[in-house]
């Protein structure tokens, strides 16, 4: 019988759609193996699979559940030690420079009132001689166990892998949980992790944001109070935030307000938003999507 990860790279041998993924603190890895090459587009979310979303809320696509093959995989934690290898970023002055005018642009609009906050990107080119899809979707897994972690593939979209700590939406037919991710700092070691004033206010009017948003569709809201929470190598402040679906919220309305999240984009959203497809001078795609 064949792994998974055996399974995963012949797949993407044949140019065929799949995903692999790991939900966060979990020991099994799931996967679906698509059986042909069409793409499929979300139409109003009671469908089911894995649903692939832009940043811009302009692509929706899924690898449904009917037309693929399930697979699931359990690993034990940490059980084999993966070699790291270092990448050369490089050191492209020009493009350094760019983005720290994009930033003190930022600021510069945070300061006139344009917005409260603003989470700009920029995008690194990387030659990779030898990079093999299995091991790094294996040390994604291994190195970001709190961490939504993932392998998507399709031929008419491209590769995508990534880590994330935020959980958009989970919902059931009546409720839904949610989150306000907020405030950075590298673990350090410390036994307890002090935040400065800056982050506690931009995670409090991330979280007031979302809360106000839930409610003017009539949802009725529940919110925890702020801790941290490890993910991988850095700390970030959360908030839980989870409630029962009101008359003019559903699951597709709820997407469409939650994403882009304050964690990826900004406060308020629209405006934010607009600053980033304006400025940042690359479009992110599937990047910051969900």
């Amino acid at each position: 019988m064949i792994s998974l990860v055996d399974k995963m790279l012949h797949h993407h041998q044949q140019n065929l759609p799949f995903v692999v993924y790991c939900k966060p603190n979990s020991d099994t890895v799931l996967g679906l193996f698509q059986q042909n090459d069409s793409l499929y587009e979300i139409q109003d979310f009671t469908e089911k699979g894995f649903v692939f979303a832009s940043f811009d809320g302009s692509q929706n696509y899924i690898i449904p559940d009917n037309a693929s093959e399930q697979w699931s995989e359990d690993w034990i934690s940490n059980s084999e030690t993966i070699p790291q290898n270092e990448v050369d970023f490089g050191n492209d002055i020009s493009a350094q420079a760019n983005f720290q005018d994009l930033v003190s642009k930022g600021i510069q609009a945070i300061h006139t009132g344009e917005f409260q906050k603003v989470v700009v990107s920029r995008k690194e080119s990387v030659a990779l001689e030898h990079f093999d899809l299995g091991t790094t979707f294996k040390k994604l897994v291994a190195q970001y166990r709190s961490a939504f972690v993932y392998c998507f593939h399709h031929p008419k979209i491209g590769t995508w892998l990534g880590a994330s700590p935020e959980q958009l939406l989970k919902a059931n037919s009546n409720s839904f949980e949610t989150m306000a991710l907020a405030g950075t700092q590298k673990e350090t070691g410390a036994a307890i992790v002090v935040w400065q004033q800056k982050e506690q206010e931009e995670q409090q009017f991330v979280t007031d944001y979302i809360v106000s948003k839930l409610k003017e569709v009539g949802a009725e809201v529940h919110v925890s109070e702020a801790y941290s929470v490890k993910a991988g190598s850095l700390w970030h402040i959360k908030t839980d935030i989870s409630g029962v679906f009101g008359q003019e919220l559903n699951l597709k309305k709820a997407i469409q307000l939650l994403h882009p999240t304050p964690a990826v984009c900004g406060v308020p959203k629209a405006i934010s938003k607009a600053f980033i497809e304006a400025n940042e001078n690359y479009k992110r795609s599937f990047y910051t999507g969900f």
